[in-house]
C-alpha cells in the first residue's frame, strides 16, 4: 500500500516525460493516447530476465521501461530470480536498457524510482514483537544473501518497517496527504531542473560526474555549497 502511493507525491508528468512513457507503451499496443500518469509497474516475483529488463527473441521492452519516468516496486525481493534482478544492477546507473543482437542494437529508457521490499527472514517474524521467528541462523543468512551487495549498493535509502499494532491501524489520528508532500517534491525538482538545465538533466539522479563538479564545491570543514 505504502509503495502504491509513491506516485501521487511525485510531481506530474512534464510534456517530454510524458512523449518519452508514451512511446515505450506504444511500442507494446499499450496505450492508443497520451500517457498523463505516471506509470506504477509491480511484476510478480516469477518473473524472467527478459520480461523485467527487457528482451526476448524478438527484443521488446520490460518493466523496467514500462516503469520509465515512474515507480518500479519489486515485493518480496529475495524470491526474485537472481539473473532477474541482477540484470537491473547496470539499467540502475546508465538509466537505459541496451539489448544487443546479431541484426541490431536496442536502446531503450529506464529512468524509474526503484522501490522493493523484503522479510527480515523467511518467515517475517524476526526482530517482532508479536510472534517469535522459528528460523534457523543459516536459513536467515541464506535468505539475505540472496540480495546480492552490488544491487543494494544501488538502493540509495534503506528503511527497517516496524510491525504496526491493530489498534494504531484502525486509529483516526489524521495523517499528511499527498497533496502537501507532492508540493515539496515538486519544487525540490524545479531547483534540481533549474540548476541542471545547461546539462541536459532534470534531476539530481541523472547528474554526470562532470555537471557535479561543476555546480557543487565543498569547503575544508566538509560542507557542500
Amino acid at each position: 500500500m505504502i509503495a502504491r502511493r509513491v506516485p501521487t507525491i511525485l510531481p506530474p508528468l512534464g510534456r517530454d516525460e510524458a512523449l518519452e512513457t508514451t512511446k515505450v507503451y506504444s511500442s507494446l499496443g499499450l496505450v492508443d493516447g497520451l500517457v498523463t500518469e505516471r506509470p506504477f509497474r509491480a511484476p510478480h516475483h516469477t518473473v524472467s530476465a527478459a520480461a523485467l529488463v527487457g528482451g526476448g527473441t524478438t527484443p521488446r521492452p520490460g518493466e523496467i521501461s514500462l516503469a520509465h519516468n515512474g515507480v518500479l516496486f519489486l515485493d518480496e525481493l529475495p524470491e526474485f530470480g537472481r539473473a532477474a534482478i541482477e540484470a537491473m544492477r547496470q539499467p540502475l546507473e546508465d538509466r537505459q536498457v541496451l539489448i544487443c543482437r546479431v541484426g541490431g542494437t536496442l536502446r531503450l529508457p529506464a529512468s524509474f524510482l526503484l522501490v522493493a521490499a523484503s522479510n527480515p527472514c523467511p518467515c517475517g517474524w524476526l526482530g517482532s514483537r508479536l510472534r517469535e521467528c522459528t528460523c534457523a541462523p543459516r536459513a536467515i543468512e541464506r535468505y539475505r544473501a540472496r540480495m546480492s551487495g552490488p544491487l543494494l549498493d544501488r538502493i540509495d535509502l534503506q528503511v527497517t518497517v516496524r510491525a504496526v499494532e491493530l489498534v494504531d491501524l484502525r486509529g483516526s489520528a489524521p495523517a499528511e496527504a499527498s497533496v502537501p508532500i507532492r508540493d515539496r517534491v515538486t519544487e525540490a525538482r524545479t531547483r534540481q531542473a533549474r540548476r541542471l538545465a545547461r546539462f541536459g538533466l532534470r534531476t539530481n539522479a541523472e547528474m554526470t560526474p562532470a555537471a557535479m563538479r561543476a555546480t557543487s564545491s565543498s569547503s575544508r570543514a566538509g560542507r557542500w555549497s
